[in-house]
């Protein structure tokens, strides 16, 4: 996990911002998709939450990361001390720390389609999304931060008679330009784009979509309030539905010793092309994190559950599950003091 790892971290982080300067102009065409045997026009996208962005709740008001520098790890720093640092910049979406989060989210009890398009489906599948999602960060100069994510899911997406769809789902990369503020705030903005690049046509839009994105975050003691916000819009593509979504995650922190955390950041979204109503999801929960090390490696992390308190309906139904379970790792890459 040396300086080669990093430099791959930071490729990745490139071709990200890359993508959203320059997109593609060819696009995944949509498919016929099928039930029983019979061809259906039927669009399941509001049920992958691969799609979603997902940002981690941000820190405390510590000396690494508050005014974005770069996050460093002090020798002879004790390890509780350190573990609690680690954690508090860890928590950051924006912060100056390499990290490779790697998130799985979990709905059982979940409905492959409406009754009305297959009157046998029954809450009794479960959605798997595991997120891999690098986060790099580039100093762009003393006054500003250029902080790199890229989301590529990958889907276990339930379907008829009791399958699955295994997939890779549409690819997020987001680009924020933090300046560098002192205080308890820190924000950053920036552009976010979707990528057609599912591996099956069931999953996708097959649309580039586009919009922006913001954090902002006010820290103060142990206690962490912030969010994030994104709306994206399609603007080209084959797909035949057009795609008009928006992410709200709203987080709370309360850092404890020893690199202990509990931890709230539900993932709220609408599809404002939802008819039913406007593909709402509001789930509400919490969770409890950790960072310690492997050997010499630094790991976060957090388990939580959430309750789908409101959620999309098609064709009339809810399909997701009541909960949804999230287990996330994130490697922690901070550079020497």
């Amino acid at each position: 996990m040396g300086p080669l790892f990093r430099r791959s971290l930071r490729f990745i982080g490139l071709l990200s911002f890359a993508a959203l300067l320059v997109p593609s102009a060819a696009a995944a065409q949509e498919q016929p998709r099928f039930l029983m045997d019979e061809a259906v026009e039927f669009d399941f996208t509001p049920l992958v939450l691969g799609e979603l962005e997902v940002a981690q709740a941000p820190s405390d008001s510590q000396e690494p990361g508050t005014d974005n520098q770069p996050v460093t790890v002090t020798p002879g720093e004790s390890a509780s001390a350190e573990d609690a640092s680690l954690a508090k910049a860890a928590q950051n979406p924006i912060a100056s720390l390499i990290s490779l989060p790697i998130q799985w989210n979990s709905t059982p009890n979940s409905q492959w389609a409406p009754n009305v398009l297959d009157p046998r489906a029954k809450h009794n599948q479960t959605q798997n999304v595991v997120n891999v999602q690098p986060v790099v960060p580039f100093k762009v100069s003393d006054g500003l931060t250029l902080v790199t994510r890229t989301i590529v899911p990958f889907i276990s997406q339930p379907w008829a008679r009791g399958t699955n769809i295994q997939a890779m789902g549409d690819i997020n990369p987001s680009v924020f330009f933090v300046p560098t503020l002192k205080g308890n705030f820190t924000v950053g903005v920036g552009p976010t784009l979707i990528i057609p690049s599912a591996t099956d046509s069931r999953l996708a839009s097959g649309r580039w979509s586009a919009g922006p994105t913001g954090v902002l975050v006010y820290s103060k003691g142990k206690v962490v309030a912030g969010g994030l916000i994104n709306n994206v819009w399609s603007f080209a593509g084959g797909g035949k539905n057009d795609v008009n979504k928006m992410l709200i995650q709203p987080f709370l922190n309360y850092n404890l010793p020893k690199g202990w955390y509990l931890t709230s950041s539900p993932i709220i979204t609408a599809n404002w092309m939802n008819e039913d109503n406007k593909g709402w999801m509001v789930p509400v929960g919490a969770g409890v994190g950790r960072v310690f090390k492997l050997g010499t490696q630094p790991i976060n992390t957090s388990l939580s559950a959430y309750y789908n308190l409101v959620k999309p309906k098609i064709a009339g139904e809810t399909l997701a599950g009541d909960w949804t379970f999230r287990l996330q790792a994130q490697f922690l890459f901070p550079t020497g003091g």
